[in-house]
């Protein structure tokens, strides 16, 4: 080999870098190893998970809430129907001297006896002498055959 080759092999094996400030496996660095490398950040992975866990909980928590709201519009309508049955037992079990028609209005009214009496006259219609005791409710009989108090 001649003597310009051996000089060119001898400076190639030189580094004259200090060994200090250079890495081996600069890829394993958890920052850039050049100047112009891109910014690498190392992950809080407690803040993420912190931060996604905390979004699951208002989440979860708006669609409980929802829930809730429709249990609560449900158990109401469940009330109303059951008052329904009620006032509808009551009506049935009351003297009736017609068929009463889907859609129209009727009034419910206790005898002396306490015997109750449906009718299709109104409690202001009676003029001065009414012949019940108590005006109970103004009822419309609803197409299932259930009675709605007014």
């Amino acid at each position: 080999m001649s003597d310009s080759k051996k000089k060119e092999a001898t400076e190639l094996k030189f580094n004259p870098i200090d060994k200090d400030k250079i890495a081996e496996n600069p890829h394993l660095l958890p920052y850039a190893h050049t100047v112009g490398g891109s910014v690498i950040k190392p992950i809080d992975k407690g803040r993420v998970k912190g931060l996604a866990v905390s979004a699951m909980y208002d989440q979860t928590e708006m669609q409980l809430d929802q829930i809730r709201e429709q249990v609560t519009l449900l158990a109401a309508q469940a009330e109303k129907i059951h008052q329904r049955v009620i006032i509808s037992e009551k009506i049935y079990l009351a003297d009736i001297n017609f068929k009463p028609l889907i859609g129209h209005t009727y009034h419910l009214y206790e005898r002396k006896n306490g015997k109750e009496t449906l009718s299709m006259i109104g409690p202001n219609e009676w003029g001065k002498s009414i012949p019940f005791e108590n005006f109970v409710a103004t009822v419309t009989l609803l197409s299932d055959h259930t009675w709605d108090v007014l």
